[in-house]
């Protein structure tokens, strides 16, 4: 099958993987601020999530709603899900590995974790696809795809714990954007899908599939869920911040 791609997504597929790199790097911020263990637990778990969930996850199968193959596709349901803990379980580990010193094997450990959980995250949720066919791989593209993901994950690491003002994380999410989607694109590059079956745009079905036309409930309902993690973190965060400030208030009163 030859393959086409919807502009529209692809153009929201690197928005949205902007936008959850752009709030992990705020969150990672946050990270150095705070003091107290309960709060860099919860600006890890809001990184994790946004970049891990949001920024690498949403953004595949986003994505894959942009390719055109003339062909009925499903996803497995199993594989799909367990994609995305792969992705926001490795953005915390690396992240958190990072966090303890940026040192330059700290860095290279935790890019090698994080662009390993990359390609896992990436080709298990292209595993997870059902047509009826199969795959025809191009190593030459699976290999740059790699590179891509380690090359991306050590540079994604760096950025996110040397941009500190506004502007550069804005300018470093656009960065990260790019290289995730380049990584995600050339992955899907080295995939040929080679039909078998008589009627292409029949739609696989049985037991844990969804269909493609399903899909986008499946990411949407994922994705609000992990925006309700992030905004409950933000509202632990002001209530924390709060408390100190109180009790200083307190204190200057009975000063008085």
């Amino acid at each position: 099958m030859t393959p086409s791609y919807d502009v529209s997504f692809v153009a929201l597929s690197y928005f949205i993987s902007v936008v959850g790199a752009f709030v992990a790097l705020t969150a990672v911020d946050r990270m150095r601020i705070q003091t107290t263990g309960n709060a860099r637990r919860l600006n890890l778990a809001a990184a994790a999530v946004s970049l891990g969930g949001i920024g690498i996850w949403a953004m595949h199968f986003i994505g894959m709603l942009s390719l055109r193959l003339g062909m009925g596709v499903s996803y497995s349901v199993p594989e799909t899900l367990l994609s995305l803990l792969a992705a926001v379980g490795a953005s915390a580990l690396a992240l958190y590995w990072v966090s303890k010193g940026r040192t330059v094997a700290r860095l290279l450990g935790g890019g090698f974790m994080f662009g390993t959980a990359v390609l896992v995250m990436h080709y298990l949720g292209m595993n997870g696809m059902r047509f009826n066919g199969f795959f025809r791989w191009s190593s030459e593209l699976v290999g740059a795809s790699v590179a891509i993901a380690y090359a991306a994950a050590v540079a994604g690491l760096w950025l996110a714990f040397s941009a500190r003002s506004l502007p550069l994380r804005a300018a470093a999410s656009l960065v990260i954007g790019v290289a995730v989607c380049a990584m995600h694109y050339t992955g899907v590059a080295a995939a040929g899908f080679v039909c078998t079956s008589p009627n292409p745009p029949a739609f696989p079905t049985g037991a844990n599939l969804i269909t493609s036309l399903e899909l986008p409930a499946l990411v949407t309902v994922a994705s609000l869920g992990m925006a309700m993690v992030i905004a409950i973190d933000q509202m632990f965060q002001r209530f924390i911040g709060d408390v100190p400030s109180k009790q200083r208030g307190q204190v200057a009163r009975q000063a008085r």
